[in-house]
């Protein structure tokens, strides 16, 4: 009995010693694995946007609202929107 409990002991101090380096070098690989992300990541620079060009006076109104609704009846012809929906859409459109 004495040499079980000593083989179960010996296993015992190397699963945990094991375990032990194992999270040890996990941690430190990760570690260097940050760095070298860190290094190589690149430095990323957002573009200033640029304001929209204004709309066309007189005509484009008109044509900006015909389109709208083409669209708007495309839709409503794909099922995409209910009758209400469509209603309410094209009385925005017209009123705008």
């Amino acid at each position: 009995m004495p040499g079980l409990l000593r083989g179960v002991a010996r296993t015992a101090v190397v699963a945990g010693t094991a375990t032990a380096v194992s999270n040890r070098v996990s941690r430190r690989q990760g570690q260097r694995w940050a760095l070298q992300d860190a290094q190589y990541a690149p430095d990323v620079q957002y573009a200033v946007p640029q304001p929209a060009p204004a709309p066309p006076s007189g005509g484009g109104v008109a044509m900006d609202r015909i389109t709208a609704l083409k669209e708007l009846a495309q839709l409503k012809a794909q099922d995409v929107l209910t009758d209400a929906e469509f209603e309410a859409e094209k009385a925005r459109i017209l009123e705008s």
